[in-house]
């Protein structure tokens, strides 16, 4: 299968997906994308349009870390901070059409174990 019909199948499913789930500022969407490179999560206010909090493997301290799983890891445990910190506890999941296993399982387990709750 070629990258475009990949690319376009989780376009789909992450339509599909968000059609259901819609974050308020109470139980924010956390959002999570991933490339070959680098993994993104940002926690979204989709009733005000605003993102509450983010994280990326682009900052400073991950940046030279690499695309695996543990940057994954790194990623959660950064994002739950900066979570906790902006006062938000529970939150609904958009694995963004991405298969929920590898670094999108790592990266919720790591969330869970910190202390938030999907």
């Amino acid at each position: 299968m070629d990258a475009a019909k990949k690319r376009k199948l989780r376009l789909r499913r992450h339509r599909r997906l968000r059609k259901k789930v819609i974050g308020t500022s109470e139980r924010p969407r956390l959002a999570v994308f991933k490339s070959l490179k680098h993994f993104y999560a940002q926690a979204i206010d989709d009733i005000s349009g605003h993102t509450l909090a983010s994280a990326s493997s682009l900052t400073p301290d991950l940046k030279e870390a690499g695309g695996d799983l543990k940057t994954a890891v790194a990623v959660g445990e950064q994002m739950a901070v900066k979570c906790k910190e902006a006062g938000i506890n529970t939150v609904v999941f958009d694995h963004g059409g991405f298969g929920y296993l590898g670094k999108i399982k790592a990266f919720a387990e790591t969330l869970r174990k910190k202390g938030l709750e999907f």
